[in-house]
């Protein structure tokens, strides 16, 4: 009888390495959590007040917006002469005839005592071409003062030119932490789950887990499901900053990807419009050349019928020129779930269609870039992409007010040595190929000149870094590490 063979204990699988990159993403992230954050913090409470400031004005200025009365509207003609007998002193320069019945037209005029951007606003009541009331409105969002207020203070803390520096630095960092740190998640979730451990968890939270650990999951998975966001706000967030905005208009310019505009010049040949509808234009023809006298506002009904029978429908924008040598343009406004925004050109004294831009024709990265603003200011997807900006926001204070707290957990509890946790270990670059290395150099350089502030603020982080390893050289005697 033969006995059974004894079984050998299978050995645990080893733990795959750890990417090399990851110490110095470590420190780079905490770094940028410890000093960026509170800019960060500063935009995303902002940020999400300044998301649902649509909904927050259609209630506060319902007065405004909105009429009782009932009827037939008025020729819009008529309610901008009501308008312009309101305030006789100014120069109005467009409308935006209401589109719905209880709905408010807007006339605007240049206002020379506001500041840049903003327009005095009379608003009609379509019905009786009487005015409801009148107030300033900002962009061409057309935002009112409470909108205007939440998105000044979101954009540069009522501080001016100097306060943007906030909103830049912040938007600047918010993409590069959360990529960081969704690549330092993803590197510990690797490792838990090649080890089968039962706490490998990517979108959610161990709830055993205690002290930092908890609170390490729950920073983690937050990032994971917002990460794309993050990034999303980080990118669009730039186009509105000094210094990287003013890059991204230079390098969309040299790419010939900017926004199209009509062309309004009445004084050279006569323009023409390749839309099937072009038949439609008016009444009759002009080939008188243009000249410099006044514009008779009651063209603006001809103007609008031909923007209507070219398809330029629904909530519209129509500018007022200054001179009959120019002509009216209708375009179409950003509202809720509207993805195309088309503009026509139109001579209103002959109604003669001068230049038609369809969005179809415009340029991918131009495209991109409307969509993006839109749902950036929570408007492309109305109270959908208003709540959606709310929720982002919220979670994202979560995850900072997380990451401080793991900062607080990691202090030396036995010795007291210091309220909160220390750095990462230093050296981190040398752990890298050195070609790897070049590299890294080369790109942050060009990084950081496209983004001047964030290539200052890594400047700064690495000052603090030496500072940090002289004095720790200072503490301990030892010989002092290098940089990373």
């Amino acid at each position: 009888m033969s006995t059974p063979e004894k079984t050998q204990p299978t050995a645990a699988p080893a733990p795959p390495p750890t990417s090399r990159w990851r110490p110095l993403i470590l420190r780079l992230h905490f770094y940028a959590g410890i000093f960026i954050a509170p800019f960060i913090l500063v935009a995303a409470v902002t940020g999400g007040l300044y998301a649902i400031a649509p909904t927050l004005e259609s209630v506060v200025y319902r007065d405004l917006l909105h009429t009782d009365s009932a009827g037939p509207a008025r020729p819009v003609s008529d309610q901008i002469l009501s308008a312009q007998q309101e305030r006789p002193d100014l120069t109005v320069t467009a409308v935006r005839p209401a589109t719905e019945p209880g709905d408010t037209t807007r006339v605007l005029f240049t206002d020379p005592s506001l500041g840049e951007s903003k327009r005095t606003a009379v608003f009609i009541d379509p019905a009786t071409a009487a005015p409801v009331g009148h107030s300033t409105v900002y962009g061409s969002s057309g935002s009112l003062p409470l909108r205007t207020w939440i998105s000044e203070l979101h954009r540069s803390l009522h501080l001016g030119d100097t306060g943007r520096l906030y909103s830049e630095l912040a938007a600047s960092w918010l993409g590069v932490v959360a990529l960081g740190g969704a690549f330092l998640w993803a590197e510990r979730y690797r490792r838990q789950h090649s080890r089968n451990s039962d706490n490998a968890r990517l979108f959610t939270v161990d709830r055993t887990a205690r002290g930092r650990r908890r609170t390490l999951g729950l920073h983690g998975a937050s990032g994971a499901w917002i990460v794309v966001g993050l990034v999303f706000l980080s990118a669009t967030g730039l186009t509105w900053s000094n210094h990287a905005g003013a890059n991204i208009t230079d390098l969309r310019s040299a790419l010939s990807w900017t926004t199209p505009a009509v062309d309004t010049d009445l004084t050279g040949p006569a323009g023409h419009s390749d839309d099937q509808h072009a038949g439609h234009a008016g009444h009759g023809t002009s080939d008188t050349a243009a000249t410099t006298e006044a514009v008779d506002v009651r063209q603006i009904d001809g103007v609008l019928a031909v923007a209507r029978a070219n398809d330029i429908t629904g909530a519209v924008e129509a500018s007022i020129p200054t001179s009959s040598d120019t002509a009216f343009t209708v375009a179409q406004l950003r509202d809720p779930w509207v993805f195309s925004t088309d503009s026509i050109a139109v001579d209103g004294a002959s109604e003669r269609i001068v230049d038609v831009q369809r969005f179809a024709d415009w340029p991918v990265a131009a495209k991109l870039s409307t969509w993006g603003v839109s749902l950036h200011m929570g408007v492309l997807f109305g109270l959908v992409s208003q709540l959606a900006l709310l929720a982002l926001a919220a979670v994202l204070v979560t995850m900072i007010i997380a990451g401080y707290r793991m900062w607080f957990q990691r202090r030396p509890v036995r010795s007291g040595a210091s309220p909160v946790g220390r750095p990462p270990q230093r050296g981190a670059i040398r752990r890298i190929p050195p070609l790897a290395a070049v590299g890294l150099v080369v790109v942050t350089v060009a990084v950081g000149y496209f983004m001047p502030l964030l290539g200052l603020s890594l400047l700064a982080f690495l000052a603090v870094d030496l500072v940090v390893g002289v004095r720790s050289r200072a503490v301990s005697g030892a010989t002092p590490p290098r940089s990373g």
